[in-house]
């Protein structure tokens, strides 16, 4: 069931698989996506390098192979990791591209949503900073309801999980401190489009 992306969709305008809107920030992780596959999955994950500490360019290094191992001594943990997303959120509602949203991000790793394996064979990874368990801030929220309205208007998205969610034992983010309420009042959805073990109650928080 293909959402109703309402009104939020204006203004956000589409160049190829390059929402306008962001601050494109090309990553070299990326490949095709399967011949015939259906974009229709929002994965939300979290991050923050290091964790907790927020606003530095550490992630935007992380996602396009820059980071400095020796940086900081939890670099060490992580190591030659090539990862990326399609999209990064800011504390301040920023919003950042790394991957054509037509194109294959590495975000979910092993995972399965709805019977179906290999999440990022069909789907769009979105990056919030922070950490997991703690909140999240308005401006995110604002961003990720513009985006995610406007990706409905370009694919047929029919789900949106956290990618603890898709990756349950694994994967903890984007956590308790994520407010599913607010995200499904502002982009009013149907309940389906979420995870059944999500509070899906209108949140009081505009």
């Amino acid at each position: 069931m293909r959402p109703d992306t309402g009104g939020t969709r204006t203004g956000w305008r589409w160049a190829g698989g390059w929402l306008q809107a962001a601050r494109h920030c090309p990553s070299p992780n990326f490949g095709p996506r399967p011949e015939g596959t259906g974009i229709d999955l929002i994965v939300l994950h979290s991050i923050s390098l290091p964790p907790g500490v927020y606003g530095g360019p550490e992630v935007e290094q992380l996602f396009t192979n820059q980071l400095d191992w020796t940086a900081h001594p939890y670099f060490e943990q992580i190591r030659g990791v090539e990862v990326s997303a399609h999209f990064f959120i800011r504390r301040d509602g920023e919003l950042v591209q790394f991957v054509d949203a037509d194109a294959r991000a590495w975000h979910a790793g092993a995972s399965c949503w709805r019977g179906r394996g290999n999440c990022n064979d069909h789907s769009v990874g979105i990056e919030l900073e922070g950490l997991e368990g703690e909140p999240f801030e308005p401006a995110q929220y604002g961003t990720l309801t513009r985006l995610c309205a406007s990706l409905a208007t370009r694919y047929p998205i029919a789900h949106i999980a956290g990618h603890e969610h898709i990756a349950p034992g694994r994967k903890q983010d984007p956590g308790p401190g994520f407010d599913w309420q607010r995200l499904h009042h502002s982009l009013r959805w149907a309940d389906a489009c979420f995870p059944q073990d999500t509070d899906h109650t209108p949140s009081t928080l505009g």
